[in-house]
């Protein structure tokens, strides 16, 4: 089986060297000269490209890693294989799945895909298998898609590490993905930015204060892209939490000791929920 990574970045880059020695003929496709020789010598890729178009037409498995936006020109801009499967990493997938669908072949199998794994460092050099162990992966099912494709992908992102492969509608996961990935991002840029520099901030942190900051180091171009894009559920996720918030601080105001507790036990026992 040919497969092909477009974008060999964090996740691109950790595509392929998670598929290295699984039984595949991996393929890289990537703007920069270096990074294709990196993967190559490493043994993750056969061959790499620039621009993919050959071997782009002959992959059974097109994995594109690539901003919204650049995935559709690439899309628009190449051919695939007739009866191949086309997945993306996108983070919103309602208006995405949309446009990629419109301009894909319809004999093409278009399955997208999110892996919900990451790092904050950019570039090939930052990516590793390691990025998927114990991750979750969600596959978007869209309405023309084939039960059997959208079942061999689940079994495809499996043997990666990932713990989790969930199989949702574009609707659904942008709803919940809204809460669980993009409103953490706006609150890690809040807190940060909230921060009046009196002090030496740095001097006086503790790991709950890393914890909470690390994915401030944010990708302003693709995360500016992703919040825009799904702006109505994004809104009712930070309108929920300022909810929350406000309880939090008139709790403080007024002195609510019980109030106030009540509020840690729930979010404990939520938190504990989690793990399970």
């Amino acid at each position: 089986m040919i497969i092909t990574v477009v974008g060999l970045g964090v996740i691109g880059g950790s595509f392929v060297k998670a598929l290295k020695g699984k039984g595949y003929d991996v393929y890289g496709v990537d703007c920069d000269q270096q990074t294709l020789e990196m993967a190559k010598a490493e043994g993750c890729i056969i061959e790499g490209y620039l621009d993919g178009h050959q071997v782009i037409s002959q992959s059974d498995l097109t994995i594109i890693c690539l901003y919204p936006s650049k995935v559709l020109d690439f899309i628009s801009e190449h051919t695939f294989k007739k009866g191949s499967i086309v997945t993306d990493v996108v983070g919103i997938k309602s208006y995405f799945l949309n446009q990629a669908l419109s301009r894909i072949d319809q004999d093409v199998e278009y399955i997208s895909g999110h892996p919900m794994a990451g790092r904050e460092k950019k570039g090939y050099l930052y990516a590793s298998q390691e990025v998927f162990q114990n991750a979750n992966y969600i596959v978007i099912q869209h309405e023309h898609n084939q039960i059997d494709k959208i079942d061999w992908m689940r079994q495809f992102v499996g043997q990666l590490g990932f713990k989790s492969v969930k199989i949702m509608s574009p609707y659904d996961h942008d709803e919940i993905i809204s809460y669980t990935s993009q409103l953490p991002h706006t609150l890690a840029v809040a807190l940060m930015n909230s921060d009046d520099e009196k002090y030496e901030t740095g001097k006086y942190i503790g790991d709950s204060f890393r914890d909470l900051t690390r994915i401030a180091n944010i990708n302003a171009d693709l995360w500016a892209e992703l919040f825009f894009h799904n702006r109505d559920y994004l809104l009712a996720s930070m309108e929920r939490f300022e909810k929350q918030f406000d309880l939090l601080k008139q709790a403080i105001a007024s002195g609510d000791e019980k109030s106030l507790k009540e509020m840690f036990w729930q979010s404990s026992k939520r938190r504990e929920k989690l793990e399970k």
